[in-house]
């Protein structure tokens, strides 16, 4: 396939990827001069010092400016930007640390095993909802924790206002192993089956719908694993497609690199940016990030509507019409569509953990799978309730 069919296509293959293109691509640098704002370039990486520039973000006019060129720094530039001193007192994040820790040791008596989602039980540590957790243990700390403008101006810079916060804590022990490269959350959380059924111009939106950011809970040299990043990765438009192959991850492990991080700095990246968290090949950093996950005001629906309710109206009639071949599975397909949620998020992910990928399965496709496997009606109906009661607060 040449550049134009490339820059025209419909969809993206995996097959139709050009490692050539891609290396071409992240072989671009990044200049201090053209970033006014950037106090550094570390690894075509632009480092901003929030000591300095903090004051700026109060002015309206300034804070533009600022906020301009970080969302094209995400863009179009390295796509990751690193913001120094974004707390400039640490004493709310060892606060926010020792109730992170208690939480994941409460976690652990009350299920054992469980851990981060990418690596081996016992090896990692994962709080779902961190968010929601540090807010019902301490507002006190919540509120102090997440009353910083640095934080709130990369993610207005990304995704403009109104933007929803959710976050989930990392705490990777000695010994903890690397990610393999990635892409992340929306089209990065779905498996490669199904990111290829959205056409090109969703993968192009995917990346402005979410900003991925990690807070240093403890100073993260080299050694501890810091986010593993490919800066210009996340302009490759068929990426998506791309990184589950051996060609592309080996060349994300030949050129990628890592920033050291003292406990207060914080890392953004656009979500389609290569990356991968990094092995902690220390003997005595446990490495502790809040990753955060920003999503846009913008991807919810208009209207509320009772989907449980009309799946478990629809499921009779879909069984019936399954039965008799009065509808192709084509149409019924297309009448579930209509009826059953069709996404795994927003969800509760202790209750319900990603099943068979990287996303828990929705409602549509259990409803599939119910049809196929020629569930009763009960059973549909119990499991579907589960279903919704996991996946509340």
């Amino acid at each position: 396939m040449n550049n134009q069919q490339k820059t025209h296509a419909r969809y993206f293959t995996s097959e139709a990827c050009d490692v050539d293109e891609f290396k071409l691509l992240i072989a671009q640098t990044t200049k201090l001069k053209a970033l006014p704002h950037a106090s550094d370039v570390q690894k075509n990486v632009p480092i901003y010092d929030m000591t300095k520039l903090r004051p700026a973000l109060e002015d309206t006019i300034s804070r533009r400016d600022i906020l301009g060129e970080w969302a094209e720094v995400l863009l179009s530039g390295a796509g990751v930007l690193v913001l120094r001193s974004a707390y400039s007192a640490t004493g709310v994040l060892d606060q926010a640390t020792s109730i992170y820790e208690s939480i994941i040791a409460a976690e652990k008596l009350g299920n054992a095993g469980s851990g981060d989602h990418f690596a081996a039980a016992g090896t990692n540590d994962r709080i779902w909802n961190s968010l929601q957790k540090l807010c019902e243990q301490a507002p006190d700390v919540f509120i102090r924790y997440f009353a910083n403008t640095s934080i709130a101006a990369i993610c207005e810079a990304w995704l403009g206002p109104n933007y929803q916060m959710t976050a989930q804590v990392n705490l990777v022990h000695p010994g903890g192993a690397a990610q393999l490269a990635h892409r992340d959350y929306h089209l990065g959380f779905q498996t490669a089956k199904v990111s290829a059924t959205y056409p090109a111009h969703v993968h192009d939106l995917s990346p402005v719908l979410t900003l991925q950011g990690a807070i240093a809970h403890c100073d993260m040299p080299v050694a501890s694993g810091p986010t593993k990043l490919l800066p210009f990765s996340q302009a490759y438009r068929p990426g998506y497609a791309a990184w589950r192959r051996d060609d592309f991850r080996a060349v994300f492990e030949e050129q990628h690199i890592q920033l050291p991080l003292a406990k207060g700095d914080a890392v953004f990246f656009n979500p389609a940016l290569f990356h991968a968290a990094g092995a902690n090949s220390s003997t005595d950093i446990h490495r502790m990030a809040n990753l955060l996950q920003v999503s846009s005001a913008f991807g919810r629906a208009m209207e509320t509507v009772d989907r449980r309710k009309m799946c478990k109206l629809l499921y009779p009639h879909a069984v019936a019409a399954q039965k008799s071949n009065t509808l192709r599975p084509a149409e019924i397909s297309a009448a579930i569509g209509a009826t059953a949620e069709g996404y795994s998020f927003p969800t509760n992910l202790d209750r319900d953990p990603p099943k068979g990928g990287l996303a828990p399965e929705t409602q549509q496709a259990y409803f599939a799978r119910a049809l196929a496997e020629g569930l009763d009606f009960q059973e549909f109906s119990r499991h579907l309730d589960e279903m919704a009661a996991n996946q509340l607060p």
